[in-house]
């Protein structure tokens, strides 16, 4: 296998999904940007009702391993309009109120995008006694309409919803900074290993579904449905999980992940030992560097959404490191993302027949 994994179709591809807005519920453009990039790699394509996107290698094998990730980010809905012309936002999926102060925002409306900003009191006028935080309810956007008829002249109502524009920038030459990779970056690394295996020209023992949910930010439920239709043998899902390096995160609650040291392997309920033990192996067959990391109940991933479907699902989780999670400057580091595909690939060839799903039941 070649050892410089992204080439610059790759980062290309990356840098316009990214750009891409893919908010919960309305990830469709990101999808067909996904799928073009994939098709030379897969045999067929299938999506289903509100946009989970699969793209199939080896679509008559009795056996199904699915690759995962998730599609949609998180995002804001209008939820009321003042007569000033003020919007007033809830959210969709879990974004962060306190980023929000001084932010651009875009207003995806049947006209197109509008433009707007998350207004905030100058310092001047604020009372330091009794200064206020900002909270979802007295967060607000301001469209430089004058009165509420504006704002629905723009095509602006109750509902639209709203994305941050910040765009993919690269930091020091390794440090993938964008909104949104969390887990559009699940998306692109799961779309390298079908190249791969395509450029190094493997044949898989099994039918192979890249697969690229929706609606994960909102409850997995994407995975939820995609999960009955495909009736997978084994699911590896790839998501991002937190670096614990930076200021104000407790170590001995949240444990220790670092940027540039590896992909993380769960440990978790939902997680299978045998297909975790598997996986470690390989990582360390390979000297793919790795770290470990231990969930209680719930991994919080579409990793429990396969694992509990059709009478049980062998499932892992392999994630990616990131700092300033469902922020606009979300980080992760090249060569973790590079692993995190060499993982998977490896892992993807280390099933050899038949006689290894059975292992695994």
């Amino acid at each position: 296998m070649n050892t410089s994994l992204l080439n610059e179709k790759s980062l290309s591809f990356l840098e316009t999904y990214l750009n891409n807005p893919s908010p919960t519920g309305y990830e469709w453009d990101g999808q067909r940007i996904w799928m073009d990039y994939l098709k030379p790699y897969v045999d067929e394509f299938f999506t289903d009702t509100y946009g989970t996107a699969v793209g199939v290698i080896n679509p008559d094998a009795k056996f199904r391993v699915v690759i995962e990730g998730h599609a949609d980010e998180i995002s804001w809905y209008v939820n009321y309009i003042c007569d000033n012309g003020l919007l007033y936002v809830i959210r969709n999926g879990g974004s962060d109120h306190q980023i929000a102060p001084s932010k651009i925002v875009h207003i995806h409306t049947m006209n197109g995008i509008k433009k707007g900003v998350f207004g905030w009191p100058a310092i001047h006028t604020r009372d330091k006694a009794k200064e206020e935080a900002p909270k979802p309810e007295n967060i607000f956007i301001d469209v430089g309409a004058k009165n509420k008829e504006e704002v629905e002249n723009m095509g602006i109502h109750v509902g639209c919803v709203i994305t941050y524009p910040d765009p993919f920038h690269i930091l020091n030459e390794d440090k993938f900074v964008c909104r949104a990779l969390d887990n559009r970056m699940g998306g692109f690394m799961i779309a390298e290993v079908a190249r791969l295996l395509h450029e190094n020209k493997n044949k898989l023992p099994f039918g192979l579904y890249i697969t690229n949910s929706v609606q994960e930010e909102i409850g997995l439920r994407g995975a939820e449905m995609i999960a009955q239709r495909i009736k997978p043998n084994i699911a590896i899902v790839t998501d991002v999980t937190h670096d614990t390096t930076t200021p104000m995160i407790d170590k001995k609650k949240e444990g220790l992940i670092e940027l540039g040291c590896g992909p993380v392997i769960a440990y978790a309920p939902a997680v299978q030992q045998k297909l975790r033990d598997l996986i470690t192996e390989t990582a360390e067959k390979k000297m793919i560097p790795f770290q470990r990391s231990a969930l209680s109940r719930a991994t919080g991933t579409d990793t429990d959404a396969f694992a509990y479907s059709n009478g049980g699902v062998a499932s892992a989780l392999i994630s990616l490191p990131l700092r300033y999670m469902h922020t606009t400057v979300e980080m992760v580091h090249r060569e973790d993302v590079e692993n995190v595909i060499k993982l998977i690939y490896e892992t993807l060839l280390s099933i050899k027949d038949g006689e290894t799903f059975s292992y695994f039941e």
